[in-house]
């Protein structure tokens, strides 16, 4: 039989009993053909616990045959033939210290040390030394050196993505192998074009793996190369296709809307940790993509019963960071609730606390598991694990804290102990936009004509600090910010800058929406100043025109 036409039959085939009935049928194959037969076995068979059905394989007689022809006539092998099998008996446990084994192993390093192997032979015989001696095998380094010598140029996809893997498990220090990378990097280039889903995501799984920051061309082009691949990536591709858009920091417009076509199509059908990791995509990059967060909120509705603690915060947790309620809010949280009363001792402390702090960001209060939360057992076991109390865990706590007095009055359970508790919010996010907080500034010198009638990033007895604070005596005049008597109203300018909102959106996110929505309940008048309505004003006139507008509605415009 013509070998095209054999593996065309081989891959369709879906047992190993369908490949042994084929096999049989067959008066004669090449070593290529027989070494193929055992590869596709091997993926049938083999999963993460090990061979399926062991008896059903290796008690077969077209297989002891193969083996036994494999075994005493090694010496007459293609490489091809040679380096699959040996690969293919690997992954399905066959005794490494058997005669069988020991033979293929014998030819293969015969013919290295006599440079008798291509790139491909000594890619599949260094992933054979891998899964049988790990990193630590010291033909390994030897391969390696061998490949260094090749012309990179004549390399196949195939090969190259091939070298990639090896040196991604052999690599063991930053600077090891980096000449051979570079030049690995640049012939890459010239192909990106010609690679299939599958490669993509393998090269750039490998550029991370291998810290390649500085290849920002490859990475660059592998990334928009990878937006025509969304529809047709595996779960696992993709994922490694996500984490290395977080890895570089790369942004691409495009990806994201190729992934806002398959995930509500396919969001059922992914795997969860895929969704977990489209879900951190978003999230890490402060995109708000409706189609995909509505998605997944149904997918969550639908599936969570089946899902680890990990996703189930995976999936959540962003809604609350972006400040984002799906039409399907209630059942979703409706759901949350019942997963979290029958599961709640499974989560770890941390992930819990997360999880719990990004509902009350966007107004889901988990009153029901508060106490657990504030009881002096819950706060060990968070100092306990990494990265124990820190400022941050603080900060969330005490936020998570502040948010019962003020929007749950009727939680009567335990407090937050003040030594829990921090002096001031840090908010990652929200960091001051300088350089509009000075326009800010400016205008209202027009407006107020003296620099003591407000102040800046004014720290608050409530945690926050206010952008600019201004205060009011009880007819509505304007007191200096230094006075503490005859304060009638205080209002509180929230200035905020592009990095408060989710990318290309005029949507707070949920950190900042918080520290708002608690400054009314603590009774500043807030006045947003964000920076899409100050943007294009040219000067320091329109803006005082602007702001005179915003703080003071009901009073007359500029007298000057």
């Amino acid at each position: 039989m013509d070998e095209q036409v054999f593996f065309r039959k081989l891959n369709r085939l879906c047992t190993s009993k369908e490949i042994f009935d084929f096999l049989s049928s067959l008066e004669i194959m090449s070593d290529t053909m027989a070494s193929g037969a055992l590869q596709r076995i091997s993926e049938l068979e083999v999963d993460d616990n090990g061979l399926k059905n062991p008896g059903g394989v290796l008690e077969n007689e077209v297989f002891r045959a193969l083996c036994f022809q494999f075994e005493f006539e090694s010496s007459k092998l293609s490489n091809t033939g040679l380096l699959n099998a040996l690969q293919a008996l690997i992954k399905l446990r066959i005794d490494p210290q058997s005669t069988l084994m020991a033979n293929l192993l014998s030819e293969a390093e015969e013919r290295f040390g006599k440079g008798q192997l291509t790139v491909t032979n000594l890619c599949t015989f260094g992933e054979s030394l891998l899964q049988l001696e790990g990193p630590s095998c010291a033909i390994l380094e030897q391969i390696v050196n061998h490949i260094q010598k090749k012309d990179i140029e004549k390399w196949s996809p195939r090969e190259m993505v091939m070298v990639y893997k090896m040196l991604q498990v052999t690599v063991r220090e930053r600077e090891q192998y980096q000449d051979l990378l570079n030049r690995m990097n640049s012939v890459t280039l010239t192909i990106v074009s010609q690679l299939s889903p599958k490669f993509t995501s393998i090269i750039l799984n490998s550029l991370v793996g291998l810290h390649q920051t500085q290849a920002v061309p490859l990475v660059t082009a592998l990334c928009k190369h990878s937006v025509k691949h969304v529809p047709y990536f595996t779960g696992d591709e993709l994922v490694n296709v996500l984490e290395a858009f977080l890895y570089f920091g790369h942004h691409e417009q495009m990806f994201t809307e190729a992934l806002e076509t398959r995930v509500p199509k396919s969001v059922f059908t992914m795997h969860p940790q895929t969704v977990s990791k489209v879900m951190q995509y978003c999230c890490r990059k402060m995109i708000l993509s409706k189609p995909i967060f509505d998605a997944v909120a149904e997918g969550f509705i639908s599936d969570a019963d089946r899902f680890t603690t990990d996703q189930i915060a995976e999936y959540i947790i962003p809604f609350g960071i972006l400040n984002y309620l799906p039409p399907s809010a209630s059942s979703l949280f409706r759901k949350l609730e019942t997963v979290l009363h029958t599961r709640f001792s499974q989560f770890q402390p941390h992930t819990l606390l997360n999880l719990l702090y990004s509902c009350v960001l966007i107004q889901r209060y988990p009153v029901n598991f508060l106490p657990k939360i504030f009881s002096p057992y819950f706060l060990q076991q968070l100092q306990a694990q990494p990265p124990g109390l820190d400022r941050i865990v603080t900060c969330q706590l005490t936020q998570l804290f502040l948010t019962v007095t003020l929007e749950c009055p009727f939680y009567e359970g335990p407090k937050l102990l003040p030594k829990y508790q921090v002096k001031a919010f840090l908010m990652p996010h929200s960091s001051l936009d300088v350089h509009l907080l000075k326009r800010v500034k400016t205008g209202l010198l027009y407006l107020l004509k003296k620099r003591i009638y407000f102040a800046s990033e004014v720290s608050t007895p409530y945690f926050y600090t206010v952008d600019i604070e201004i205060k009011l005596d009880e007819e509505g005049f304007v007191l200096p910010a230094a006075q503490c008597e005859e304060v009638h109203r205080r209002i509180a300018l929230c200035v905020d800058g592009q990095h408060r909102f989710c990318v290309n959106s005029h949507n707070l996110l949920g950190e900042e929406a918080i520290k708002q929505r608690h400054l009314q309940l603590l009774g500043y008048e807030v006045v947003q100043i964000p920076f899409f309505e100050i943007e294009r004003l040219q000067n320091c006139r329109k803006m005082a025109e602007y702001l005179h507008k915003k703080i003071f509605p009901h009073t007359y415009g500029l007298s000057c």
